[in-house]
């Protein structure tokens, strides 16, 4: 998948802590889970199909997840003996149903037969999606028992996953924990999404010295967003949380945002003054009328410590820089 950016390096070291195993190390999410991990002391072991960029420091390991099986997976973690294994692999913006039943649900039984079959017991931290809930009306907040019956085939995908890691945790075949991600975004937010494809239209537009206009499904919607900086911060938080084993936390900003004032956010940030189009266009995600989301986040403060700090405007800011920085032309200079 095409990508907008790399992501940065919050935070300070401060101890070597052990070996952890990111799977998906090169994507979107992985990536600032795997700096944050090394800035908080730990050897990251990279786990993806291809090795894309990613640190000198970090190890990889080539494995597809889902073709290999759990046997090769077996033999790594009993090699290298991780503290903890993070799933951040899956399918977001897949256009089949199968695609993401296998990198979202087959995924994670495979990787729940590794570790159930594994000498080590590392803790697993699974990121789920907040999109795994059934959509509220207006004014109603997410929590960690609002009810489940998500909308669409990621929510459904990912749902079986949860539920998966939940059913081993009972059983005592694993230590794990799952974390319910809301809208992430940064640098490195992907082109298939509505914030990096508008990014990505002012780019090229501005390399090709076009008049800046953005195309947009209408927006009408509002979300809770996320900084990829603080998700990073909470997967740290939940490697280390000795409580937090059987838990589902929400790991979200705890605010609401119109999705039109996040698109006029960037296009100001830019620098370019697009006139924004909304109507339906081939590749932008279309948002129904009604959909509203807030989540609540008092339970990643009390099981895991841990709290947004990130603003609306530091996520778009870093999403924009990054990008920037990554396309070539004279938007890139911009």
């Amino acid at each position: 998948m095409a990508e907008v950016g790399a992501p940065g390096r919050p935070g300070a070291a401060d101890r070597w802590s052990g070996r952890v195993v990111v799977l998906g190390a090169t994507g979107f999410v992985g990536r600032h889970v795997g700096t944050a991990l090394e800035q908080a002391g730990y050897e990251v072991l990279a786990v993806a199909r291809r090795p894309r960029k990613m640190p000198a420091s970090w190890r990889f390991h080539p494995m597809d997840l889902v073709d290999s099986g759990p046997r090769a997976l077996v033999e790594l973690i009993d090699e290298t003996a991780p503290v903890a294994v993070v799933n951040a692999a899956g399918e977001v913006w897949s256009p089949t149903a199968d695609r993401m039943r296998r990198s979202n649900q087959l995924l994670v039984d495979r990787l729940l037969a590794a570790l159930a079959a594994a000498g080590p017991r590392p803790r697993l931290v699974q990121l789920g999606s907040v999109h795994e809930y059934t959509p509220q009306p207006p004014g109603v907040w997410l929590t960690e028992s609002s009810p489940e019956e998500p909308a669409n085939d990621y929510g459904r995908t990912k749902l079986q996953g949860t539920r998966a890691v939940l059913r081993a945790v009972g059983t005592g075949a694993v230590d794990a924990v799952v974390l319910r991600l809301s809208n992430v975004i940064g640098a490195g937010t992907p082109r298939g999404s509505l914030l990096g494809h508008v990014a990505a239209q002012l780019l090229d537009q501005a390399a090709q010295g076009l008049p800046p206009e953005v195309r947009v499904s209408p927006l009408r919607s509002s979300r809770d967003f996320v900084d990829a900086q603080d998700v990073a911060r909470a997967v740290v938080a939940a490697v280390r949380a000795p409580g937090a084993t059987g838990h589902v936390v929400n790991i979200a900003s705890g605010a609401w945002q119109p999705v039109r004032s996040m698109v006029d956010l960037l296009i100001s940030l830019s620098g370019h003054p697009a006139r924004l189009v909304e109507r339906p266009v081939a590749g932008a995600r279309a948002l129904p009328d009604t959909d509203w989301m807030a989540v609540d986040v008092s339970a990643a403060r009390t099981v895991l410590g841990w709290e947004p700090r990130r603003t609306a405007r530091d996520m778009v800011e870093d999403l924009w820089r990054a990008a920037a920085e990554q396309h070539e032309g004279p938007a890139a200079r911009a």
